[in-house]
């Protein structure tokens, strides 16, 4: 069935004549005349039966039909032209891959890995791209990202990649009693649950922490241990360097296993993509 639309070049006209209020202003941005320009204009409202504009002088002044137009229409034709870029480049990509991970896993366990993909895969190239949350991925539209939590995404397939282990951490020169309540507690901001974890598993209240700093990701929250700001409830595995290095230390208790974990994720729409499934088999075979 044929669409029901006005000419595309019409709606530019209008997105440009709503941006600026001159006509003049829109002919400049859009390389066309000034009678060209207001020639679509009419030529929308012809089709759509709505005057748009008020005429004063020499500026257009919209109608609440056109305000309430502009609000759907500028981001339908930043879609659109997404979607045309998108056909433009197909294919180019075929061979890029759109990692999308978290900065300290990134970091401190994955890239001093990947040199054993990028050895093996050659035809692979690696586009990483750093987030936090699950959200952060989503709307970069990563080919699969790591992710940590429960695996449960709509639309998503996940492989568990690792289990996490939670455990307070200090530096050294900072430790002065196994009293874990005598320190400010830091807090990660994505991860407001995990001393509540570690102090259920030990039996402990946690309602005695003293709420420290809190830190968008466990790198910046590991230089806080280090610099004496309090004690860090921190995965082992972004911790282990350090531990062997005396660089901090784990006093007040064992590691406690965390309710979720590390995956790799990727959009079913990803299913069947070589590039992914390369890296889901080197990931996965670690």
């Amino acid at each position: 069935m044929r669409r029901h639309l006005p000419s595309l070049i019409s709606l530019e006209c209008f997105e440009s004549v709503m941006k600026h209020g001159l006509v003049t202003k829109a002919a400049e941005e859009l390389n066309l005349t000034q009678s060209a320009v207001s020639r679509q204009i009419g030529n929308l409202e012809d089709f759509t039966g709505k005057p748009l504009f008020a005429r004063e002088r020499k500026r257009l002044i919209p109608t609440p039909a056109a305000e309430e137009f502009l609000r759907t229409l500028s981001p339908t034709l930043e879609t659109l032209e997404r979607s045309v870029s998108r056909l433009i480049s197909y294919g180019a990509d075929a061979n890029i891959l759109k990692l999308g991970l978290l900065p300290t896993f990134g970091s401190r366990w994955l890239i001093p890995r990947l040199g054993g993909f990028t050895e093996k895969h050659t035809s692979v190239q690696l586009n990483i791209i750093s987030g936090l949350t699950f959200e952060d991925f989503d709307s970069a539209q990563v080919d699969t990202a790591i992710i940590y939590g429960s695996g449960d995404w709509p639309d998503y397939i996940s492989h568990k990649i690792l289990d996490e282990h939670l455990v307070p951490v200090i530096a050294p020169a900072h430790y002065g009693t196994d009293d874990i309540f005598n320190y400010s507690h830091l807090q990660m901001t994505t991860r407001p649950a995990a001393w509540g974890e570690w102090f259920a598993a030990q039996g402990m209240n946690s309602a005695q922490q003293k709420t420290g700093p809190k830190f968008e990701n466990f790198t910046m929250m590991i230089e806080a241990v280090m610099s004496g700001l309090g004690v860090a409830i921190m995965p082992m595995l972004y911790v282990e360097a350090d531990l062997k290095a005396g660089r901090l230390i784990t006093p007040f208790g064992e590691a406690v296993m965390s309710r979720e974990g590390y995956h790799l994720a990727y959009p079913s729409a990803m299913a069947h993509s070589s590039k992914v499934h390369i890296f889901k088999d080197w990931l996965l075979g670690l």
